[in-house]
């Protein structure tokens, strides 16, 4: 990898992502990140709409000069939906939370790896690094109201591995992490409406992680993982999941 990596990150305005944007600025890497609005250091994008992936990559891989080295696909929803909710209800439910999670990541992993094919016929530096931030949800499952995030988060971890086996050899790296709770207004709103004491009592290590270790975790996948580590998926859950 090129030694100033140019680095997208999704869903960087707040909570992990943000933290991500700390984590890896002043670390020689140019950063754009995202939001669903324009801003000085975030390309705007609603990644519930199709197509938006496609945009956002077009639109960052100009404000990066042409090259994009790393994609950190963090944007993500963790909205419910009843079981005995109205049919057109829950399908839109899952419509949107499999669109934002799961499509436009995909979008955005295909994007890169065609560009980092295309770099390397022309001569460029061969290769590049996907971090995928998954969730813990991928392996254990989740409330009896997000199957669909659970789903999502699953096939993200299914889609990394699938792009590391598939793309090694070209120099492509990918990477997830999946992490438990972590402290951001998310988790604070479910921690609070579930009853916080009883989900805590279910983490070995009795606190939900901090932002800052996700992003630490991600920000090593990106700029320090040996190449041997491609398909890696990186456990912080506080051992409340061991696989």
């Amino acid at each position: 990898m090129t030694d100033s990596p140019h680095i997208l990150i999704t869903g960087s305005t707040r909570g992990i992502g943000a933290a991500i944007v700390e984590a890896l600025t002043g670390r020689a890497a140019r950063v754009v990140g995202h939001g669903r609005t324009d801003g000085a250091d975030a390309v705007g994008a609603d990644l519930a709409e199709a197509g938006a992936a496609d945009r956002l990559w077009e639109r960052a891989l100009e404000r990066l000069d042409g090259r994009i080295d790393v994609l950190v696909n963090n944007a993500g929803v963790f909205e419910p939906i009843a079981v005995d909710a109205p049919a057109d209800e829950w399908q839109a439910a899952w419509g949107r939370t499999l669109q934002i999670n799961l499509q436009a990541s995909a979008d955005l992993c295909r994007r890169a790896v065609l560009h980092w094919r295309e770099r390397s016929v022309a001569g460029a530096e061969r290769g590049g690094r996907i971090v995928n931030v998954a969730s813990r949800a991928a392996y254990r499952g989740d409330s009896p109201a997000h199957w669909h995030y659970a789903a999502s988060k699953a096939g993200m971890v299914a889609m990394t591995k699938s792009i590391a086996r598939g793309y090694a050899a070209e120099g492509i790296l990918a990477f997830a992490v999946c992490p438990g709770f972590t402290m951001t207004g998310m988790a604070e709103d479910y921690l609070s409406s579930r009853g916080g004491d009883k989900l805590l009592a279910d983490i070995p290590l009795g606190r939900v992680a901090a932002p800052q270790e996700v992003a630490s975790t991600v920000a090593y996948l990106a700029l320090e993982a040996p190449p041997s580590m491609t398909g890696a998926v990186l456990d912080i859950n506080g051992a409340s999941y061991v696989r």
